[in-house]
């Protein structure tokens, strides 16, 4: 037995007490519309909380914000996720999508998208989310509008946006209280 070993098991887990290291990290004691915080953690976002990835996701990437908050619009109705649509759906109106874009996928209608950066991102994320796959000729013409980097940070941004619809889906996390969920089922 190696000495790291032996100092591993001569820790018993009643040394550990959860409550002083859950009030090492306030934000799980947050509420989130009279819920408990949903707190997602792995290896690879060890102890970084869901606001430091979102900033990640959405502002360290190549895409303007106006493409990212279309491919997360398309998302959130996609989930119907009500708090998704409400934050995002202001972040994109301040990323100057057109508002009637914004309300044509409230209402699943296919919008008139004239710039050819828009109608790739829509076309793509539509399939991906429809199909689970992406054709040939859509994967090529949205690299040649995005860039390789481009498409794996709109893949990346539709994985993070997925996750975060299922989990207020499930946890019940609507919009602000007294705020009307704006998207039908």
């Amino acid at each position: 037995m190696t000495a790291l070993t032996t100092a591993l098991r001569s820790v018993s887990t009643s040394a550990f007490d959860v409550e002083r290291i859950r009030a090492d990290f306030p934000i799980l004691d947050l509420k989130i519309g009279g819920k408990p915080l949903v707190y997602l953690d792995n290896a690879a976002s060890s102890q970084t909380p869901r606001q430091v990835i979102d900033r990640l996701v959405r502002y360290q990437t190549t895409l303007p914000p106006r493409l990212s908050e279309l491919a997360i619009l398309i998302t959130a109705r996609h989930w119907t996720a009500q708090y998704e649509w409400f934050a995002h759906k202001q972040e994109a109106l301040k990323a100057r999508l057109d508002p009637t874009v914004i309300d044509d996928i409230a209402c699943r209608r296919q919008p008139l998208l004239e710039n050819r950066d828009e109608r790739v991102v829509y076309d793509f994320t539509v399939s991906l989310i429809e199909t689970h796959a992406v054709r040939d000729d859509l994967y090529r013409a949205t690299v040649d509008s995005l860039g390789e980097r481009g498409v794996v940070e709109l893949v990346g941004l539709l994985g993070y946006y997925t996750l975060i619809s299922m989990t207020v889906n499930t946890f019940e996390i609507g919009p602000p209280s007294g705020t009307p969920a704006e998207l039908e089922p």
